[in-house]
């Protein structure tokens, strides 16, 4: 959960990194040692393959060892991140490469104490058919790089709460919470950024907000004034940065909105804690991470119990605050051009309030933030809620897109360290009603909705993982669509006592069903050709998942096979049933055999080509998503393909 009272050490367990060199920050840059090299030029290629070559002139007698290194996230790569030793030719064979990915390549040498590098040299590998493809070889668990001095080996490791946008140059810019194992990211400002053209491989930039914004502590004591509170001065490694939300206005204009949550409490114990601020930040080109220009303030927490802040301290089904100014989410509504800020983390829900297209903050003028609920009415109205008479509500990290007629709202439900989990509603207007699968209205009555889009869940052959959430959603601007959220490991993996903070970042992709719901693949993205999937290759056995709701439980697999013969169910959960294929659409439609509460209810499960992740090798395999009714309740189903 994020209330305003966090315990941090959840998410930012310290560990120490003893030994380690900045590889980043110490390498020294081609000194002068009276050796030249050229860039490389690539001889032989093929999507996984490719032959380089340079030449090295001048004081070559000092040179004890040449090769090149190459990366796929790092414009100037040096010997940290990918090398290959170079023949007595200075060429050499890189092999293990990923299919219709940039790589960026420089020559070394090495001598006289020092490196020199090469110009860089650019190529793209060529897309690789299905039995070329490469798979994604960065690991999960990723301990032994986790230190700063590695942040360029990051790649999707140490990423929490990602916002993600396509800019104009056809990059994929990830922004997201100040949050790493061993608190590595301290050593580099706020909200960290990265940046990707496949989706796959990213490349770290680093902090776009180099300390607190000058007008935090201002603002935080201008509020306390007016409520006849004194003045505080807290430390600025005690404010807590998180959830921004990153959107394209327009060529040459994106807005980055961010939380930042206040430390201590309003008036001492037994007083409800600080609040928080959502401010705004402009960049007119995020290749520019240094350009980020800050706007100041846009909107803080409102209570509805005027300057009550004692009677409800600590009573979180009744705390003080209405809304929490946390976890923005952006949206300019392509009907009308409006402008709005979705925000709100437990309290009593998800608020959604007006922007002023121009400037990017509220559009109505914002009264002191406390009062009656008509008194602070400018704030926001509810459009979320799990329950209308409770404060304690275990929802946030709200995310809204539109698409094809409908708002589609994703919310976080629970805990975040292991039982976090999404769901997904739907409305024809912005301000709702949001209605769950299952008609569930969160807007005017408040409920769990359905359905449950992601969760915790293993495979056979992995740890799997466990909170999986707090997503941004987005597309390429082709409709094809994207989830992305962290991916935390379960605790104690492989002895490790802090496994529990390891967080991956996560993108999946998206299919919509023929009711228009997005379903969310199983395995993560890794740009796997989609070459058709053809009914002969579903023959076989699955690990099938019911990622149906289960607090903080990993859901495991159970075996299923699909047999040719009569296209009957042989093993699994539809034993007895039978199965046929939507070859056109890629869609496996299950016909259960008479299983109570399942009698003539289809399950149709929507197939993609994704990686298997838990294969060693990883490889290509075919994986299912889907949402059916069984005894009359949703339930959400995940799969894939096994040999």
């Amino acid at each position: 959960m994020k209330k305003l009272s966090f315990l941090f050490i959840s998410l930012l367990t310290a560990f120490a990194f003893a030994g380690c060199t900045d590889g980043l920050d110490n390498v020294e840059y081609n000194p002068s040692n009276g050796v030249v090299l050229s860039a490389p030029v690539s001889g032989t290629a093929t999507s996984s393959s490719l032959t380089v070559t340079s030449t090295m002139t001048g004081n070559v007698g000092v040179v004890l060892k040449k090769g090149f290194c190459y990366s796929a996230n790092v414009q100037n790569p040096t010997i940290k991140d990918n090398v290959v030793d170079a023949d007595d030719n200075f060429s050499a064979t890189i092999t293990g490469l990923m299919g219709g990915t940039t790589y960026y390549i420089r020559a070394y040498v090495y001598g006289d104490s020092r490196y020199v590098y090469s110009e860089t040299f650019t190529v793209t590998t060529s897309v690789p058919s299905l039995e070329e493809y490469v798979a994604p070889p960065y690991a999960d668990n990723y301990v032994d790089i986790a230190a700063w001095s590695n942040r360029g080996q990051w790649n999707l490791a140490n990423v929490h709460d990602p916002s993600v946008v396509l800019a104009e140059d056809g990059y994929y810019y990830m922004y997201q919470t100040d949050a790493s194992y061993g608190n590595a990211h301290l050593a580099g400002g706020h909200f960290h950024g990265r940046r990707s053209k496949d989706l796959v491989n990213w490349e770290y930039l680093g902090g776009t907000m180099p300390k607190l914004p000058e007008w935090i502590i201002p603002k935080l004591n201008e509020i306390r004034a007016a409520m006849g509170l004194e003045a505080v001065s807290p430390e600025e490694a005690d404010f807590g940065y998180w959830a921004p939300c990153v959107r394209k206005v327009q060529n040459g204009l994106y807005r980055m909105y961010y939380s930042i949550v206040c430390p201590g409490t309003l008036s001492g114990d037994g007083t409800w804690s600080e609040r928080a601020f959502i401010g705004l930040m402009e960049n007119d080109n995020p290749a520019n991470n240094d350009g980020w220009v800050d706007k100041g303030y846009v909107i803080t927490n409102a209570s509805d119990r005027g300057l009550d802040f004692n009677v409800a301290a600590n009573n979180y089904e009744n705390c003080y605050y209405k809304w929490n100014a946390i976890d923005p989410s952006y949206l300019i509504d392509e009907k009308d051009g409006k402008h709005w800020l979705i925000y709100g983390s437990w309290h009593s829900g998800i608020a959604l309030v007006e922007l002023d297209a121009e400037t990017g903050k509220v559009k109505a003028e914002l009264p002191n933030p406390w009062g009656t609920s008509e008194d602070i009415a400018a704030y926001g109205k509810l459009i979320a809620t799990r329950n209308m008479n409770s404060r304690w509500q275990a929802s946030e990290g709200p995310e809204v897109i539109y698409r094809d007629g409908y708002y589609y709202l994703f919310l976080a439900y629970d805990e975040l360290s292991v039982a976090y989990n999404t769901r997904v509603a739907r409305a024809e207007h912005i301000e709702g009603p949001y209605l769950g699968i299952d008609g569930t209205d969160v807007t005017t009555t408040g409920g769990d909705i359905l359905p449950v889009v992601t969760h915790p869940y293993k495979f056979n052959g992995s740890d799997g993982w466990v909170g999986i959430s707090h997503c941004c959603v987005f597309d390429d601007g082709n409709d094809n669509w994207y989830f992305a959220s962290q991916g935390r490991f379960p605790a104690n993996v492989g002895g490790n006592a802090s496994s529990n903070s390891l967080m991956m970042g996560h993108v999946r992709s998206i299919r919509w069903t023929e009711d228009g719901w997005p379903v969310v693949m199983p395995e993560r993205y890794g740009a796997v050709p989609q070459d058709k999937i053809e009914e002969e290759e579903l023959v076989g056995n699955w690990e099938h998942i019911d990622l149906s709701y289960s607090y903080g439980n990993q859901k495991t697999s159970t075996l299923m096979t699909l047999s040719a013969d009569e296209h009957s169910i042989t093993e699994g959960t539809w034993k007895g049933g039978t199965w046929s294929y939507d070859s056109e659409n890629q869609i496996l439609t299950i016909k259960p055999a008479g299983a109570v509460g399942e009698v003539g209810e289809d399950v149709k499960l929507y197939l993609q080509r994704e990686v298997d992740w838990e294969a060693t090798p990883r490889k290509p395999t075919i994986v299912f998503a889907g949402y059916h009714q069984s005894g009359g309740t949703w339930r959400t189903d995940w799969g894939k393909k096994v040999q």
